[in-house]
């Protein structure tokens, strides 16, 4: 396989059948000031996601998602990634906290949608919607579909998660062109979105804050086992 890019969590290569993504067994926070090897983080969070892509294709949300590669590897289509970063959040929390003088976990009368520039040396800046589109990151339609498949992605997300008693605090998801649309890429595992389990976060928080990372890959590996749990017992949109 050809070797496209390496970035902090993973490796992309191409093959004949698509992309493949490998998951690294590495976590980092801060932009990359924390770093630290995981053992076991990558398959983890490959599993994981290939749960999560299926069940948001299952419901509707079009993603690059193709089939497990192996069991730290996904197969997904090509796509020409937006250098974006899309943050749904639910509660207050996080950098949202830099901004805004509210308690943490305040919850929002509705969800709300953040643009970053996907930049490290400039810390994901947040956007607005014109300088997404007069930046040439994205047409003003692309925007437009991107908010709703995040908002409709990510309220899947915390349907799903409630299930089993989980409080989906916030997720960030990137995009690409793939095809004639745009579709959600990259992963949705534990590195990209905060998750409350009965007070415990199952997500990267717990690393930012402990520097612990054998420690987080015992709860990623707890995140697996609710995630499976919550896809075979939850039916979206189905009263209940």
């Amino acid at each position: 396989m050809e070797l496209l890019y390496e970035g902090k969590a993973k490796r992309l290569y191409k093959t004949s059948g698509g992309y493949v993504m490998e998951f690294k067994d590495e976590v980092t926070a801060g932009d990359g000031a924390m770093r630290d090897v995981a053992p076991g983080k990558g398959a983890l969070a490959a599993e994981t996601s290939a749960v999560l892509f299926k069940y948001l294709e299952k419901n509707g949300v079009v993603t690059h998602f193709i089939d497990v590669w192996s069991s730290n590897a996904l197969l997904v289509k090509p796509a020409v990634v937006l250098p974006l970063e899309v943050i749904v959040r639910f509660k207050a929390y996080g950098s949202y906290l830099k901004r805004m003088p509210l308690q943490p976990l305040t919850p929002f009368r509705k969800p709300i949608v953040e643009f970053h520039l996907k930049n490290d040396q400039l810390h994901d800046p947040l956007l607005t919607e014109d300088d997404v589109v007069e930046g040439g990151l994205a047409t003003e339609g692309e925007v437009t579909v991107v908010k709703s498949l995040a908002l409709t992605a990510a309220s899947l997300l915390r349907d799903l998660y409630r299930e089993v008693d989980c409080d989906l605090i916030d997720v960030k998801l990137e995009f690409g062109r793939v095809g004639s649309g745009v579709a959600v890429v990259d992963e949705i595992s534990g590195d990209v979105f905060r998750l409350l389990c009965r007070g415990v976060h199952m997500d990267k928080e717990y690393y930012r804050k402990t520097g612990d990372a054998a420690g987080l890959v015992e709860r990623y590996r707890q995140l697996l086992e609710i995630t499976k749990h919550a896809t075979k017992t939850y039916k979206a949109g189905v009263e209940r």
